[in-house]
């Protein structure tokens, strides 16, 4: 009879490669997801057509005649097609999630499940209403604030490389802004910090909610508060919806307890 020890890695190597050739299965179905997307709007408005969509509320606030401009030879291609990529990005955002959770699901219990889907669905949605309300509402009245009080002497003709930034840089904020709610719920359910705690917090939270509008968002009032005051209604929300999450994803030896 043999009296080797035994390997305590033996028998692991084929679940990690299979793990690895489900992650890359994952992977290229996401990449597809959005390929099919860009294919899709490339055809369709395509490039110039989401270009225009994206400028339309700069260029409504533009005095008449004023157009915007490309510094760059390369400029009027890339651009569009940078927008067209992240239009692309966006709308296969929930496929894209929907592979992440197919990914990590089998390995979660049955109440962590209960409190990662949920989590996954509304982070989606939430980052999707922050940036709808940055394009509808916040774009418009921040473009309109800033030419009303521009010198007349002054030709406004923004360049489309630096407009690409400057909404990037709004959408990435208002889309991170809006998930305050799912920060509120994890850090609650995971016991990072007492329910208590994060209610006491409150008056803080619109200090430092502020103070974020401040930094992140350009020196004008119109869009300081147009993403401080969601913040801190999203903060409440985000304390109502800890409570309803402790309540029903317990762990049963929890609940039990």
């Amino acid at each position: 009879m043999s009296t080797e020890p035994r390997d305590e890695l033996d028998g692991t190597e084929a679940p990690f490669v299979s793990h690895l050739i489900e992650l890359r299965d994952r992977l290229v179905k996401a990449l597809v997801a959005v390929a099919v997307v860009f294919i899709g709007l490339a055809l369709w408005p395509g490039p110039g057509g989401m270009f225009d969509l994206l400028a339309g509320p700069l260029v409504k606030a533009l005095p008449q005649g004023a157009t915007m401009i490309a510094t760059s030879v390369i400029s009027p291609f890339m651009v569009p097609l940078k927008i067209t990529l992240m239009a692309a990005f966006l709308v296969a955002l929930p496929v894209v999630l929907h592979q992440v959770w197919a990914f990590v699901a089998p390995g979660l219990y049955s109440h962590e499940k209960r409190l990662v889907l949920p989590l996954v669905v509304s982070s989606t949605v939430l980052f999707y209403a922050g940036v709808s309300f940055c394009y509808f509402f916040v774009f418009g009245q921040v473009f309109h604030f800033i030419q009303s009080i521009a010198p007349k002497s002054i030709t406004a003709a923004p360049d489309i490389e630096a407009y690409l930034s400057f909404v990037l840089t709004m959408f990435i904020a208002f889309g991170a802004a809006f998930e305050v709610p799912v920060v509120v719920v994890v850090l609650a359910r995971m016991g990072v910090v007492p329910l208590q705690k994060l209610r006491e917090f409150r008056g803080y939270f619109i200090v430092v909610a502020f103070i974020i509008a401040a930094v992140i968002t350009p020196p004008d009032v119109v869009s300081q508060l147009a993403l401080a005051i969601p913040m801190c209604l999203l903060y409440e929300l985000g304390l109502v919806a800890a409570g309803l999450f402790i309540k029903h994803t317990s762990a049963p030896e929890d609940g039990a307890s």
